[in-house]
């Protein structure tokens, strides 16, 4: 059980000193058997190298950085607000990995994330919010309890971190 979970977003100046964090992260996550993008094996500097592109992106203002954290303040969730989009979509941002700890899932921490994250989202001034995610995963119900429409899901997408396919399904949120 996780107790005293609260989310902040890191600033420019910290997201590189959250990197070891963010990794541990990641990496329970895929070594879980989530499908974000990378695959077993995982490699710590794989992992390492990702957020400290994350952190770069952070540091250039193209994306938005969540942290969850618990009383002793380790981090046990993150989750992205990815705000640079083509000119014809200044209105837009993306939400990318919406990660939990093993640990620290089933305590509301996504939940807490993705509110987070249209709260910053707002600050953004994004009024439209996309996402995707492993089609029947128990992020859907996270999602739509939140109040996303499910736009449609494209199987055989992407592979789950052991090489098996898995579709994606599509979200949206209008912030208006």
């Amino acid at each position: 059980m996780i107790d005293n979970v609260t989310v902040r977003r890191v600033g420019t100046s910290e997201a590189a000193a959250c990197v070891e964090d963010l990794t541990d992260v990641l990496t329970d996550c895929v070594e879980g058997g989530a499908s974000v993008s990378f695959m077993l094996p995982i490699s710590r500097e794989k992992a390492v190298a990702f957020w400290q592109t994350v952190a770069e992106g952070v540091a250039r203002g193209e994306r938005v950085l969540l942290v969850a954290e618990d009383g002793t303040g380790r981090i046990v969730g993150t989750v992205q607000v990815v705000t640079k989009q083509p000119e014809n979509q200044p209105h837009r941002a993306d939400i990318a990995k919406m990660l939990v700890h093993r640990q620290a899932r089933r305590c509301g921490v996504g939940r807490l994330l993705m509110a987070e994250a249209e709260r910053a989202a707002r600050e953004e001034n994004k009024s439209v919010l996309v996402l995707d995610t492993v089609t029947g995963g128990d992020a859907e119900r996270l999602y739509e309890r939140a109040g996303w429409q499910r736009v449609g899901e494209v199987p055989h997408y992407a592979l789950m971190p052991d090489g098996e396919f898995c579709g994606t399904t599509f979200y949206h949120k209008q912030l208006l």
